[in-house]
C-alpha cells in the first residue's frame, strides 16, 4: 500500500493470483463507496496480467451481496471492502479483499479517551479499521481504561468487527460485561445498532474526519416510531425476502406469515433479488415486513410507498411485543 493510499486494496495479491490461475475473464465487485475506484483498479489489473476484467455495476452493501451473474461469467472474483461470511466460504472462485484503512487513529483515539466516562471499554468497528483496534487498546489503557474486544458468532471474522446486520460481539454469551463501548469508524448506523443491543453509551471516534461523538439515538427512534404508528391500521402486508446469498431468511417471513394469521391479518411473501421501491410499487398492501437486509427498512425509510417495519417492529404492531424492548434487527450466525 503506497503511503498515500489511504485503504489497500491489495493489487499486487490480486494480481499474483490472477497470474498464477491463469484466469483469462475476472470480475470486480466493489461496496457504493468504492466503486469510483473501479476503472483504475481495473486497468492496472489489466495491464499487469493480460486478463480482461468485469467490473459489476449492481448494489453491493455487503459480503451477503455477491453478483451470482457475474460470478458465473468469469474464473475469479474479487469482492472489495468486506470479510468473507460464513455463507461465501464454499465460494471457492471469490477472492475477499478486506480494503483495511491506512488511517491514522491515534489522535483521535486520544480524544475520545477524554470522552469516555467508564472504567471498562468495548471496542468495535467494521473490518476496514479492525487491524488497528490492538492500537487503540494501548492507547486506552495507558490512560487507565480496561478494555474488551468481544468475539462475535460465525458471521464475525475478527473480534470487535460489526456488521451493519450482526452486533453479536457485544452479546454473545458469557461476554464481559462492559460499562460503555467506543466504535471506530465513520457513521453512524452501527454504533447506534450496538447502543440499542446493549442500552449502553457509545461514542464514536472518526478517524477520517478526527471527530468525537456519541451515538444518539433519539432522531432514529422518532424515525422508527413514526414507522410503526403509520402501521398500526394497516391490514395487509407484504413480507419482504431476498434471494441473495447471506440474506434469505425464508423461515422467519414464513413464521412472520402465520404471525399475522393469528392476529387475523392478511400476510403475503414477496421473493425478490434487489428490493427497490419501484419494484414494490405494483403491490397494493398497507405496509411491508422486510426479512432482508436489515438496513433496508432504516436507510431507505421514506422511499416506499407503504411504511417499511423490521421483524421486531411488527411484533409491536401486532401487539406481540412492546416499544421499550425494541432492537435492531440482525442476521445472526450460530
Amino acid at each position: 500500500m503506497s503511503s498515500g493510499e489511504a485503504f489497500d486494496f491489495q493489487i499486487g495479491r490480486i494480481i499474483g493470483i490472477i497470474t498464477k490461475s491463469g484466469a483469462k475473464v475476472v470480475g470486480l465487485q466493489f461496496p457504493e463507496g468504492f466503486k469510483r475506484r473501479g476503472p483504475d483498479i481495473s486497468l492496472k489489473i489489466e495491464e499487469a496480467t493480460g486478463a480482461r476484467t468485469i467490473i459489476s455495476g449492481n448494489p453491493c452493501f455487503g459480503a451477503c451481496d455477491i453478483d451470482a451473474a457475474l460470478v458465473d461469467s468469469v474464473e475469479l472474483m474479487f469482492h472489495f471492502g468486506h470479510a468473507e461470511l460464513d455463507d461465501t466460504k464454499l465460494c471457492e472462485n471469490i477472492y475477499f479483499i478486506e480494503t483495511r484503512s491506512n488511517t491514522n487513529v491515534s489522535a483521535v483515539t486520544k480524544k475520545a479517551l477524554l470522552k469516555l466516562r467508564g472504567q471498562r471499554i468495548g471496542l468495535i468497528t467494521t473490518v476496514q479499521h479492525v487491524h488497528k483496534l490492538n492500537e487503540v487498546q494501548e492507547i486506552l489503557e495507558q490512560g487507565g481504561k480496561t478494555c474488551v474486544i468481544g468475539e462475535g458468532d460465525s458471521k464475525i471474522a475478527y473480534p470487535g468487527q460489526v456488521l451493519g446486520c450482526n452486533f453479536s460481539v457485544v452479546r454473545v454469551k458469557d461476554q464481559v460485561e462492559c460499562d460503555e463501548y467506543l466504535y471506530l469508524g465513520s457513521g453512524e448506523f452501527h454504533p447506534l445498532g450496538v447502543s440499542l443491543a446493549t442500552k449502553k453509551r457509545v461514542v464514536i471516534a472518526d478517524p477520517f474526519t478526527d471527530e468525537v461523538r456519541e451515538a444518539g439515538q433519539s432522531r432514529i427512534l422518532r424515525q422508527r416510531s413514526a414507522v410503526i404508528a403509520k402501521s398500526l391500521d394497516a391490514t395487509i402486508f407484504g413480507i419482504l425476502v431476498s434471494t441473495k446469498n447471506g440474506q434469505n431468511r425464508m423461515e422467519l417471513a414464513l413464521f412472520l406469515k402465520e404471525l399475522a394469521k393469528k392476529h387475523d391479518m392478511d400476510a403475503h411473501i414477496l421473493s425478490m433479488d434487489m428490493i427497490t421501491p419501484e419494484q414494490l410499487l405494483q403491490f397494493k398492501v398497507d405496509a411491508f415486513v422486510n426479512t432482508a437486509c436489515p438496513r433496508l427498512a432504516v436507510d431507505e425509510v421514506g422511499r416506499f410507498h407503504a411504511p417499511m417495519l423490521t421483524p421486531q417492529e411488527f411484533a409491536i404492531v401486532l401487539g406481540e411485543n412492546v416499544w421499550e424492548e425494541l432492537v435492531f434487527d440482525e442476521i445472526l450466525g450460530d
